[in-house]
This record gives C-alpha cells, sequence and structure tokens, in this order.
C-alpha cells in the first residue's frame, strides 16, 4: 500500500486540502468497457451479489480514472432481498416489484433487514476493498422515500403518481413504510461502516418531485432519524437528489455532512442558500461530458469558478455518469479538476 488519499474525506469535513477532490455518481462501470464486458456474462444482480466481481467493478474506475474516492458497487434495492420483496433489475428499465407494496398490510408483511446475514456478500467486499484501496471507500444507501417509489409503484416512473397519492391519502400506511423502510436503510449502513467504509451517500434520487411542504411533512422527520442515526458512526455522510433547486434549505434540515447538488441550480447560489455550513458535491451536467473535451473543460471551470477555492467542494457530476459518455473524457476530467485547483486559495483558472 502506498500513500493513502484522504481529500475527498478532508473536504467532506470542509477541511483545506492540496486541489479539488473528484469522483464520479456511477463511474463503477457503465461507461467503462471492462464493465460492459463483464455484463455480457453476468446480470446486473448477479453482480452486486457477488464478493469478487463487487471488488472488481468498484476497483475499475479508481485505477483506470484516478478518481479521489471509490464508491461500493452495489445497487439501491438491495434492502428488498432482505425484506422478501420480489423484485428483478431490468435492462434499460430499473427495479420491477413483482407484488407492489399498497397496503397496510403489504407494508407489515415487509422483514425487518439483518445486513450479516442477509449481505454478506457486500460487507465481505467491502473488508477486500479496505485492503486494495489507497482512497476513501463510499458505501450508499438508497433514501426511504426513493425506495417507497419502486415498492409502491412497482416500477420507475416520471411522477410517481402512486407514491404521492398514497402519501396524501393514507397517511397511516405511508408513515409505517417510511419507518420500515428508514430503519432497514439505517441498519445497512452501520452494517457497511462496521465492515469498513469511510464514507456514506444515501441517494434520494426521486425525492424532488416533491414540493417543499410534503418534503417537510412525509420526508424530512425520517431524514433526520437516518443522518441522527448515523452521526455516531463519526464517518461523513452525503445528501443527494436530483431536481432538488426547491429542497436544498429543507434538505440540509436532515442534518448531512454534503449536499449533492444536480445540474440545475448554479453551485455559487445553492451553496450561499445552504449557508457554507455544509460541503457541497457537483455539479456537472452528466450530458456535457458527451460533448469535445474543450466544452467539458469550459464547464468544468466555471464550476471551479463558483466553487471559488471555498474548502468543501467535491467535484461530481449532477447524476450519474451516462453510459455513452467517452472514457477519455472523465480521465482528462479528473486530471483537469487536480491541476486546475492546485493553488486553492489563491487566484485558480
Amino acid at each position: 500500500m502506498g500513500h493513502f488519499n484522504d481529500r475527498f474525506l478532508r473536504a467532506c469535513w470542509r477541511q483545506p486540502t492540496d486541489c479539488t477532490p473528484v469522483w464520479f455518481m456511477r463511474q463503477a462501470g457503465r461507461a467503462l468497457p471492462e464493465y460492459r464486458a463483464l455484463r455480457e456474462r453476468y446480470s446486473l444482480l448477479d453482480v452486486c451479489r457477488q464478493t469478487d466481481l463487487i471488488v472488481k467493478v468498484t476497483l475499475l474506475p479508481v485505477r483506470r480514472l484516478g478518481v479521489d474516492a471509490a464508491i461500493l458497487f452495489s445497487d439501491l434495492t438491495l434492502p428488498f432481498l432482505g425484506m422478501g420483496v420480489s423484485f428483478s433489475l431490468q435492462e434499460g428499465v430499473g427495479p420491477v416489484v413483482g407484488e407492489p407494496v399498497r397496503s397496510l398490510e403489504a407494508v407489515e408483511r415487509l422483514r425487518p433487514v439483518e445486513p450479516e446475514a442477509d449481505f454478506p456478500f457486500l460487507l465481505e467486499a467491502v473488508q477486500v476493498l479496505r485492503q486494495e484501496l489507497e482512497v476513501p471507500l463510499i458505501g450508499f444507501v438508497g433514501g426511504a422515500f426513493t425506495l417507497a417509489c419502486y415498492l409502491v409503484e412497482g416500477f420507475p416512473s416520471r411522477d410517481f403518481p402512486l407514491t404521492r397519492g398514497l402519501m396524501l391519502t393514507e397517511p397511516p400506511t405511508w408513515h409505517t413504510l417510511m419507518e420500515r423502510l428508514t430503519e432497514a436503510v439505517l441498519r445497512l449502513a452501520h452494517a457497511q461502516v462496521r465492515a469498513g467504509v469511510h464514507a456514506l451517500q444515501v441517494f434520494d434520487s426521486w425525492v424532488g418531485v416533491l414540493s417543499p411542504d410534503d418534503y417537510q411533512a412525509y420526508v424530512l422527520p425520517y431524514m433526520r432519524r437516518l443522518f441522527a442515526g448515523l452521526a455516531p458512526l463519526g464517518v461523513p455522510c452525503i445528501y443527494f437528489g436530483t431536481g432538488t433547486a426547491g429542497l436544498l434549505e429543507d434538505m440540509a434540515q436532515a442534518g448531512a455532512d454534503v449536499i449533492g447538488l444536480d445540474w440545475r441550480v448554479r453551485l455559487d447560489e445553492a451553496w450561499r442558500r445552504l449557508g457554507y455550513q455544509v460541503a457541497v458535491q457537483g455539479n456537472l451536467e452528466p450530458a456535457v461530458l458527451l460533448a469535445d473535451f474543450p466544452v467539458v473543460a469550459e464547464r468544468a471551470r466555471d464550476i471551479l469558478r463558483r466553487a471559488g477555492g471555498r474548502p468543501g467542494h467535491i467535484f461530481n457530476l449532477g447524476h450519474g455518469v451516462l453510459p455513452q459518455t467517452p472514457s477519455e473524457n472523465l480521465a482528462r476530467l479528473v486530471d483537469l479538476v487536480h491541476e486546475a485547483t492546485v493553488c486553492k486559495g489563491r487566484e485558480m483558472l
């Protein structure tokens, strides 16, 4: 093992770093040819359930791209395996639930998650990766609202009307479901930290469909409970969702150490609204990486200007890497961010 690169962790705690750390959501796969070759042999769920494959795919972007953090390869829906939910991960569609959960009786049939028994392959992969990596390992879980969307709808949706309808018309069922999911997520997150992850990201991917009032009433109490339950672990926690420009102040109240920003809000405006009391992560539009690299460089430099060299910025995309992304653009972007910010605190770029 060589020198451990901790700049990602330092940025999470809003401490000075030698340059801006960078990693990419969905960096472990999709755009990398090695991952696509692996997926010709294994389904997504197969990869998520085999220790050696989790390790292999998690390591790929670190070695190929030079990013400052690895993210554990898994899927948001993993808790469903322990909860007794029959589902599949369909190519080009996403999670498809065999029997959607739309009643109190269905919610009460969900089993409690027992991570060591239900997901030994994932926790073993964390232990192996801790021996292999020279950068921090990020574990992750899904936000309870996003998991509820999949369970209630039965498949991905643009607006999640059935989920929002249940939330507004059957509050007892909704709150019981959110309690069950929050407990499942909390248990899985604790197990990942016990196994050795250095940080945690909560992907509440679809929470941006909610109004601020509905977020405060139906989601925020559970996110507060989640982050309060994670705080004693002593690892930084990132909270990310898409379409959340109208929810940033409310999301900050949940208690995460880092707020992930999508590309629909300017980074400097978002950070100002958050009051600089949290670190921020983001927020290059993923589609920009499909352009010629001079365009990528211009957009990336604009984000770095908006961050202004302030401690606590982690460079990332505003959502996950698109499958069509040229991997060379990702590698060049990592180098650009590092080189452009190596003198943070002085005039950059």
